[in-house]
């Protein structure tokens, strides 16, 4: 058996893989993109969720952006203040103190409180239901249609189904923000850790028609807007709105509901 032409092909074979070997280890070099080594500290020091809550495509895009001055340095709602203050010793600056959030429901019509059109059989997806009768079976068109979608989207197992609605354990929320992305109805907001009155409803409809639907609707009766001293309530297309900012926590609001939505 001749193996000369079989040497010449693995000879062909191997000086081919070294050209391309050193063409690549050429080019990687050649084209190579600096990167900042204080993207790659911050990068160490990110909690690696690449939830997107900061606005960026993962943690590699939000220490990107810290660097180049486009983030803040707390620019991480999962890290907090200590992953903040960490970053900003890279940085050489002082971290702002940012203001703990979390999300929460606006709706509380519960399965006993809320009443329906018709028994739904289907696909269990919010969004889904949008081309269902009504937006779902409930009578009320803006709450809760409770099949999860925020669940599902949760990277911190934050938020459950309780009673037909979601519901949100403030301690486990990292206020990443997908599961406001993920209700199609927008009844999640990011609110502060420590607000103590929230309207629990989001039903823009007229007095009559909410208690038509579901017991636990705000009618808009401008009781809470009224007895506010501090401007902080009012009532907006016949629903109530507490601005946290001017809210000083005194319960007035809350005692003067009639239908005792504001928790």
């Amino acid at each position: 058996m001749n193996i000369l032409p079989v040497i010449i092909a693995a000879a062909i074979v191997g000086g081919v893989g070294i050209i391309i070997g050193f063409f690549l280890g050429f080019s990687s070099e050649k084209f190579k993109v600096e990167v900042d080594p204080r993207e790659e500290s911050i990068l160490e020091i990110l909690p690696g969720n690449n939830c997107g809550g900061c606005g960026y495509a993962g943690c590699s895009g939000l220490a990107a952006a810290i660097v180049k001055g486009e983030a803040p340095v707390n620019g991480c709602p999962v890290g907090g203040a200590a992953v903040g203050n960490k970053v900003g010793e890279i940085m050489g600056v002082a971290a702002e103190e940012g203001v703990r959030q979390a999300a929460f429901v606006k709706c509380g019509g519960t399965c006993e409180k809320a009443k329906q059109d018709y028994q739904y059989t289907g696909v269990e997806d919010c969004a889904a239901l949008s081309f269902v009768p009504n937006g779902g079976a409930k009578s009320c068109s803006y709450g809760c249609l409770g099949f999860g979608n925020c669940v599902k989207s949760c990277p911190f197992d934050a938020i459950h189904i309780v009673d037909g609605i979601a519901r949100v354990d403030k301690e486990a929320c990292k206020a990443c923000g997908k599961c406001v992305a993920a209700c199609p109805k927008g009844l999640i907001e990011l609110l502060p850790y420590d607000a103590e009155h929230i309207v629990q409803c989001s039903s823009k409809d007229m007095g009559k028609n909410v208690m038509k639907a579901c017991t636990a609707g705000c009618i808009g009766c401008r009781l809470c807007e009224k007895n506010c001293a501090f401007d902080a309530v009012h009532v907006v297309d016949n629903i109530a709105y507490i601005d946290q900012s001017k809210c000083t926590k005194c319960g007035v609001c809350a005692q003067k509901c009639p239908k005792k939505i504001i928790v």
